[in-house]
């Protein structure tokens, strides 16, 4: 890009070029290394550099061949690429296509994720988010959470199967969740785990409402329903079983309390 840059402005320096056509083609050259069009997909490869961490892919409703096409491309401008959503068959269908080129796609089972990194991702920042989840059924978007945010470089703290029903289980666990700098709770049913947990941490928690439940339970919006009436105080809530949207958010305001952590012991240092 730089050596285009400089040969366009030489160009115009020169006379040889006017400016409108300059910016023309420029813009059309960042047009093209900003987005990567495959037929059935148009990708951001930009995302990263703007947000923080690379486009994610869907993998809901892609076959496994579109699955495997997005990642591969994706993988040329990233250093880890993450795909949600991916049923067992289409995982093995997948990272069998991706083998030769990009070797080290992982599935993971329960949480229905494929990852793949260029070199493996290490804890990068100090603290950890717990996540919380209130039965085995709701393991599925749990993990989904967690594997999410250790993709972010934050450590995870899994407190798993300690729903309301036996709330002691809660309780023998809250050192752990109350060290933690965020909290993701994950709860089906009526949803309660969410502000009980809101009530004893001083940390932001965000409540993930699942689709578990029976028939009252209104495939999860009697959940939802009850997290976004939360009394407690600092609760945020997501969409039902959006367990990769509530781990987005943990691990930004996570990474953010960390580097502004590590910023002030930096200046005490001086």
């Amino acid at each position: 890009m730089s050596d285009s840059l400089r040969e366009l402005l030489e160009r115009v320096a020169a006379g040889n070029l006017a400016p409108e056509e300059a910016e023309r083609l420029l813009a059309e050259r960042l047009a093209r290394e900003s987005a990567a069009e495959l037929g059935y997909a148009t990708l951001d490869l930009e995302r990263e550099k703007r947000t923080g961490f690379p486009e994610v892919v869907f993998g809901e409703g892609k076959t496994a061949e579109q699955i495997a096409g997005i990642m591969r491309r994706l993988a040329e401008r990233a250093d880890r690429v993450l795909a949600t959503r991916v049923s067992p068959e289409k995982a093995a269908r997948a990272a069998a296509e991706l083998a030769a080129d990009l070797p080290g796609v992982t599935y993971h089972e329960t949480a229905r994720m494929l990852t793949w990194f260029r070199r493996p991702i290490l804890r990068v920042r100090e603290g950890y988010v717990a996540v919380v989840c209130a039965g085995t059924s709701d393991l599925p978007v749990a993990e989904e959470a967690a594997v999410t945010l250790e993709c972010m470089g934050s450590h995870v703290e899994r407190v798993y199967d300690v729903g309301v029903a036996g709330i002691h289980r809660l309780f023998a666990r809250l050192p752990v969740i109350r060290g933690a700098s965020v909290v993701v709770v994950v709860a089906g049913m009526e949803g309660a785990l969410a502000s009980v947990v809101g009530g004893l941490v001083s940390a932001p928690v965000i409540a993930v409402p699942t689709s578990v439940g029976y028939g009252a339970a209104f495939g999860g919006v009697s959940a939802l329903l009850a997290m976004l009436n939360s009394c407690a105080p600092g609760v945020s809530v997501v969409n039902i079983d959006n367990g990769f949207g509530a781990a987005y958010c943990a691990g930004v305001i996570h990474a953010r309390i960390a580097a502004a952590a590590a910023g002030a012991a930096q200046a005490q240092r001086r």
